[in-house]
């Protein structure tokens, strides 16, 4: 009987709907109407195809959802609902959780409520947002992220590339930055374990470039290794533009060069957090800052 919160894509479009559709039409007469109640399954489908979506189930029964979109700001919760029988059962709750476990690294969680429906305004408020725009009659709700990470160790910069690794989809770009042995192959490891892929992620340093299939029918990971890059040319003859849409892309040492694949990046910067401590020392934690960056 307890909630289970899953990451989804088009494929789950028809479930999608029907929450959309019992959620968003159990609601008191809006003027305008919500958008949700115009959706249909290839509507539904196309929002899910940008950066999917999350769906809540009880005993295998879709009974919440939410669409993920990014906008400069953060991630974005559309057609977030819960079908009325569902709730007060702690539905909304986790899906929230859910949404910032898949936005980590972004600056913040973004919601847009209706004036009309002061009550969903406060569910929002008691989870720590706060408004941070009004256009009558839409409300719009932000909550503040951690990008900054300590990882004091080998194991704690592993699990936070696993948590980035779940958060990811198909066509996103990741720049890593950091000296040699600040931890940029161990992030990807995690990264390459969140994302299911095959293949023991190791450093690309003598094949600049690997594919690691996905597993799991989902992104596959492309891990390339820009040291040895001589300028945009080598980056170029890589032929990464053939695979960008459809994999998630890791560049190590990819500043100045990695930005010009595409439009949005998450930038990852490992940085010793301790600057006396010898290089070699294997308790000489480290900070890792997350950035991502959104193209206009």
């Amino acid at each position: 009987m307890s909630v289970v919160v899953r990451r989804v894509g088009p494929e789950a479009a028809p479930d999608v709907l029907a929450v959309v559709r019992e959620a968003f039409g159990a609601r008191p007469p809006l003027d305008p109407p919500a958008d949700a109640l115009g959706e249909d399954v290839d509507s539904i489908a196309r929002l899910l195809a940008v950066r999917g979506g999350l769906l809540a189930t009880i005993d295998d029964a879709p009974v919440g959802c939410a669409v993920l979109d990014v906008v400069p700001a953060g991630l974005v919760l559309r057609r977030f609902g819960v079908v009325p029988s569902a709730q007060g059962r702690g539905v909304a709750t986790a899906l929230v959780g859910a949404a910032k476990q898949a936005a980590v690294g972004r600056a913040a969680l973004v919601v847009v409520a209706r004036e009309e429906l002061p009550e969903t305004v406060a569910f929002w408020e008691r989870h720590g947002f706060v408004e941070t725009g009004r256009s009558t009659p839409y409300v719009e709700l932000s909550l503040a992220l951690d990008t900054d990470f300590e990882a004091p160790d080998a194991e704690t910069m592993r699990a936070l590339g696993e948590r980035v690794g779940r958060s990811l989809a198909a066509g996103d770009l990741v720049v890593l930055t950091g000296e040699l042995g600040a931890g940029k192959t161990t992030f990807t490891q995690g990264l390459g374990t969140g994302l299911q892929v095959r293949g023991g992620v190791t450093s690309p340093t003598f094949v600049i470039a690997r594919v690691h299939p996905s597993l799991t029918g989902g992104p596959d990971l492309v891990h390339v290794d820009a040291y040895r890059l001589g300028g945009l040319d080598e980056l170029d003859d890589l032929d990464l533009d053939a695979s960008l849409d459809d994999a998630v892309t890791v560049v190590e040492w990819g500043a100045g060069l990695a930005e010009s694949l595409a439009d949005s990046r998450l930038e990852v910067v490992i940085e010793r957090a301790v600057g006396d401590a010898p290089a070699d020392d294997e308790l000489d934690p480290r900070r890792v800052c997350l950035r991502w960056v959104v193209g206009q």
